[in-house]
């Protein structure tokens, strides 16, 4: 407790009062009872010694629990290892606080002290006295007398940086080329694959499309898929289909097989930060992303005509099969979706390109 020893305004009475001083010091049981204070002393540190085995019990469930293992309670219905990791997160987090708590409230220092005012220079007298009130808070720390509490506090406060490092380490594989290219770099769409309505599941052919009609679909092979692989997927290889007047758009040489009588798919992610996009001007042949206004142009490659958006739309190669349905003929020659510091932007199309 710090008192000031000048005088103090009194609100009601509207002038100063006298410095009510410092009240009477009352001993704590446990300065006053030796007993008690080493029983305090062997709570704290058994607090923070349970700290380490809630810390090697987190990554022991977190590698040991399988993912698909649940808890039911009742009504609801939680992931095992997602309770294991957070009731030992939670008891390490908790007994580290009680056991900080506990040191302070019965085997820290207990007397109280006058703060007197002064001027915002430090004298050397200043430093020197801030120096001794230094020495004297590691004094009422106790851990001179008791110098085990600060090294199971250390201990406590370390360990508990090990699941930290654990969780970190295994968010996901290293982005190396050969994983990016069987990852990110990769969709579900292949030779063959048939272009599906994704609100109906209808497979589409060219004369389900009018021209200037846009539809969103997916690959027909997205329905094999369930649970995150197939949301992975769909977030990856999510496209719409326009049908405009092949005499009203340009089509470069390299891509004229990618195209039947005016019919492009084009990726539905849009190359800024990855929002869907479906915004569809038929008459100028541009697509809106609604996130930012990056604006495509689908009547020339999927060129930027504006926006913050810095590569062309990915356009999907298609045909059509022996039954008449549209099919891919490849997946996706660039990675569908926003830039990313290792991607190769080489072979994106540019306005221009052959």
């Amino acid at each position: 407790m710090s008192w000031n020893n000048m005088p103090v305004q009194d609100p009601e009475l509207g002038h100063s009062v006298a410095d009510p001083g410092l009240e009477e010091h009352v001993e704590r049981f446990t300065d006053t009872d030796e007993g008690a204070g080493n029983r305090a002393y062997l709570a704290v540190l058994t607090m923070l010694g349970l700290v380490p085995v809630l810390a090697i019990a987190f990554v022991v469930i977190y590698f040991a629990v399988p993912r698909d293992a649940y808890i039911d309670f009742g009504w609801l219905r939680a992931s095992a290892m997602n309770v294991g990791l957070g009731v030992t997160a939670g008891l390490a987090v908790l007994l580290i606080g009680l056991a900080v708590v506990q040191w302070a409230r019965v085997l820290m220092g207990d007397h109280e002290s006058v703060d007197p005012r002064h001027s915002a220079a430090s004298s050397p007298e200043d430093v020197e006295l801030t120096m001794h009130h230094f020495r004297d808070g590691v004094e009422q720390a106790a851990v001179k007398r008791r110098p085990l509490i600060l090294g199971a506090l250390g201990g406590a406060l370390g360990i508990t940086l090990v699941p930290a490092v654990v969780l970190l380490a295994d968010m996901g594989p290293h982005p190396t080329r050969r994983v990016r290219e069987q990852t990110i770099e990769k969709t579900i769409w292949a030779p063959g694959v048939r272009l599906v309505n994704d609100e109906n599941w209808v497979e589409l052919r060219p004369e389900h499309l009018e021209v200037g009609q846009l539809v969103n679909a997916q690959p027909a092979n997205y329905r094999e898929l369930h649970g995150v692989e197939a949301h992975q997927a769909k977030a990856k290889a999510a496209i719409i289909v326009v049908r405009m007047d092949p005499n009203s758009i340009t089509i470069p040489p390299s891509r004229q097989d990618w195209q039947v009588s005016g019919i492009l798919a084009y990726s539905k992610i849009c190359t800024h930060v990855g929002c869907p996009i479906s915004l569809w001007e038929r008459q100028t042949h541009h697509l809106l992303c609604p996130c930012h206004q990056s604006t495509f142009d689908l009547g020339n490659s999927g060129v930027v005509v504006f926006g913050p958006a810095a590569r062309s739309l990915p356009q999907l190669p298609i045909s059509v099969d022996d039954e008449g349905y549209l099919v891919a003929t490849s997946d996706f020659t660039v990675p569908v979706g926003p830039s990313y510091f290792e991607r190769d932007s080489r072979n994106d199309f540019k306005d221009g390109d052959q």
